[in-house]
């Protein structure tokens, strides 16, 4: 990869011989080039954005839109004060002109006024300048961590995009989460929380930036890169958290470990396969089939193998009348074989 990794203040780490505790183990190989890119001050969390393509184009349209808005205000500013700001610079020079104050000729009636207009015209251009300039530039031309513009102009658009969030302040307190209870605990929590089906599932990478977690531009465009020269399936990247730590360096989370683990990624499972369906134009047959797995579930005699079967069988029928092979269409979504009872 082309970037290098960032070092953390932590310095080179005390490698144990033994691996990590559960739920902690080594990151997986094939992500290697990605890892060796990552600061090691921060918690990175990586997943697979399924959403529709048009539905990303629409979400990424508001800050394009709302960014160039910030820069026609600007060169509009820059247009109407300039000429302004020159005249004023120019007198102070010596060279008189109509914005020259000659205060001994003046009355203070006439000063306040004059002073309070200058300073409340430099105190909104400094504002602008300090507050709201930036938002563009970051925008377009973050180098650190790359840009939203950078990373769309490189990736584009994709039906299965790699989303590479970052921890913000919070890492700086977390502890040792291997070996300390409570600071495991809550960082578990933390993990637990960002990696919840319901929230992957249902908002687009751009929307999971928050008070936790932001995007790393950057390390998406290294993954896209690594997907498209080979050097990694994208679904290496289904649900990764890692982390490093002064003992063992770079760990990820064993996420089927954890509590609800085998249940939380049978609703990711469900989850990609019903955005797969809408991207489609198919995702009444999501609710169709739900349907049928939720009546046959509740009836008498609970969910037996003869129902299920049963099932399965009503499921790919109804699939098949829709020119959709169920089996095919499952692995191509989820990556993964078909699930008991469908």
């Amino acid at each position: 990869m082309a970037r290098q990794r960032v070092q953390g203040k932590s310095g080179p780490a005390k490698r144990k011989d033994g691996g990590p505790p559960a739920p902690f183990k080594r990151p997986p190989e094939v992500l290697q080039p990605l890892v060796d890119t990552l600061d090691e001050k921060h918690v990175y969390v990586t997943h697979i954005d399924s959403k529709p393509v048009d539905f990303k184009r629409k979400i990424f349209a508001v800050p394009v839109l709302m960014n160039l808005g910030l820069v026609a205000l600007f060169v509009y500013r820059v247009y109407y004060i300039l000429p302004y700001y020159l005249q004023i610079f120019a007198s102070v020079l010596g060279y008189p002109n109509e914005t020259t104050m000659v205060v001994d000729e003046m009355d203070w009636a006439e000063i306040a006024p004059e002073v309070g207009k200058r300073a409340a015209s430099f105190m909104l251009d400094f504002l602008l300048f300090v507050f709201l300039w930036p938002w563009p530039v970051e925008f377009c031309l973050a180098r650190e961590n790359g840009s939203p513009v950078m990373w769309r102009w490189t990736v584009g658009f994709r039906d299965r995009e790699v989303v590479v969030r970052r921890s913000r302040k919070w890492n700086e307190t977390k502890g040792d989460v291997v070996n300390d209870a409570g600071a495991k605990s809550l960082f578990m929590g933390r993990i637990s929380a960002a990696t919840s089906p319901l929230l992957v599932n249902d908002k687009t990478g751009y929307l999971l930036m928050s008070a936790d977690w932001d995007l790393d531009w950057a390390a998406m465009v290294d993954a896209h890169t690594m997907v498209d020269k080979k050097m990694a399936a994208i679904e290496a990247f289904k649900l990764v958290v890692l982390f490093f730590h002064e003992d063992f360096g770079w760990l990820c989370v064993d996420m089927k470990l954890g509590e609800g683990g085998e249940e939380d990624e049978k609703r990711r499972q469900v989850f990609a396969f019903r955005d797969a369906l809408s991207a489609v134009g198919k995702e009444d047959l999501f609710y169709r089939w739900i349907d049928i797995v939720e009546f046959e579930a509740t009836q008498p005699g609970g969910f037996t193998v003869d129902k299920q079967e049963k099932v399965a069988k009503q499921v790919r029928e109804l699939f098949d009348k829709q020119g959709i092979n169920f089996d095919e269409f499952w692995k191509e979504s989820v990556g993964e074989g078909i699930p008991s009872g469908i």
